[in-house]
């Protein structure tokens, strides 16, 4: 089969984060087995979904991990015009939820995996899918759990996300948090004797405003992002029973999105001293006013010298002369940081795609994607290949 086919049958599983992913999973087991390819299944603490790990070629040597992520984001509320989980080809474009993000680097490495399995490698190649990357990079810190107790490490991971086939040395890591701002329930027609927790939550607010305005204009630098400073974005707001009913509750959830000089812990304590000041002004009017914060994800960025040789490396794969770096956040940092591994983010497909009805991957890019693993094969083959 080749990715095209088999990014057919990916998409036909609805493999949405708040679902399972075990029937993908199951495919793919069964596509790698009937080439002779042992998987190794991590499974969820409830059995709901897994992470799958492979290895062809030589079992006592440290190869190249392919690494992508199985769930894909809802279809809820988009106005598709084709059947999201049905692949649709039409001129030149393959469309169906995950396609760009990111089951068409996944068909090629599949693709890769079934031809590697023909050609004898002296270094090997490593598949490692993970599930739960939408929502915070979750399933993968089971699977490198597994790597880091395993007595060798990858050499080098490819993270196929949608980069349009450009190389990415990096990325932003993130900080998710929630804020919640505690008053004093009342009458809406007695207000001002009650503690309007929504204000509490405005307050807020206005304190990560003026942390964005900070550090977008004191604040460290990186030309190679788009936006090239640190961000803190409120994603969510949720409050109040009635119109007639003083709030005592409101919870905010917010983010952190930090380029590698800065620090989001740092960050995140100017926050609590802002929510200190804030809930201690509420005091006054309601001794029980507070602001408290909690992290409710956190995951590394990515920032892999643009001079390393496993960029070298890559770059030779493609035939690219440069580097980019990219806004959304990968596992490639979680790889680097808790194993030691030179990360590197490259993929078919672009993210103005991704998570947009209608979404899709070009055959041309699924096509480099291929020549990339071609390549990469021919060097594994190679026993004086070194990774990094």
């Amino acid at each position: 089969m080749d990715s095209i086919q088999i990014l057919e049958k990916l998409i036909a599983f609805p493999t949405v984060s708040r679902d399972s992913n075990l029937d993908l999973i199951g495919y793919v087991s069964d596509l790698l087995a009937a080439q002779g390819i042992a998987c190794q299944i991590i499974s969820s603490a409830d059995g709901h979904k897994a992470n799958l790990f492979a290895t062809i070629g030589p079992t006592d040597a440290a190869g190249v991990m392919l690494s992508g992520h199985t769930d894909v984001v809802p279809i809820d509320g988009q106005d598709w015009t084709l059947p999201p989980f049905e692949m649709t080809a039409r001129d030149g474009k393959l469309y169906g939820r995950g396609a760009a993000d990111m089951k068409g680097f996944v068909a090629c490495a599949l693709a890769a995996c079934l031809k590697a399995s023909k050609i004898p490698l002296q270094t090997p190649l490593h598949l490692a899918l993970s599930y739960d990357e939408e929502v915070g990079c979750i399933g993968v810190r089971s699977l490198i759990d597994m790597l880091r107790a395993a007595p060798l490490r990858p050499l080098l991971c490819i993270v196929g996300e949608p980069t349009s086939m450009h190389v990415a040395t990096g990325h932003k890591g993130k900080l998710a948090a929630r804020a919640i701002c505690r008053g004093r329930e009342g009458h809406s027609a007695l207000a001002p004797l009650a503690l309007n927790a929504i204000h509490l939550g405005c307050d807020f607010v206005a304190a990560l405003r003026g942390e964005q305005d900070r550090l977008a204009v004191d604040g460290a630098r990186d030309g190679d992002y788009d936006i090239a400073y640190t961000t803190v974005h409120v994603g969510k707001m949720n409050a109040g029973v009635a119109l007639n009913i003083v709030p005592n509750l409101c919870q905010l959830d917010f983010e952190i999105r930090n380029i590698a000089a800065d620090n989001p812990d740092e960050i995140l304590e100017r926050l609590r001293a802002e929510a200190a000041r804030i809930a201690a002004a509420a005091s006054a009017i309601a001794p029980e006013a507070a602001v408290d914060i909690e992290i409710t994800n956190t995951y590394p960025g990515l920032d892999t010298p643009a001079n390393s040789q496993a960029v070298a490396f890559v770059k030779s794969l493609t035939g690219a002369n440069d580097t980019i770096k990219v806004a959304f956040g990968t596992e490639g940092g979680l790889f680097s940081r808790d194993l030691g591994t030179p990360t590197i983010v490259c993929g078919p497909g672009s993210m103005a795609q991704g998570h947009r009805p209608d979404e899709f991957v070009s055959v041309e890019q699924m096509r480099r994607c291929d020549d990339m693993l071609d390549n990469l094969l021919r060097l594994l083959s190679d026993h004086q290949f070194h990774a990094a």
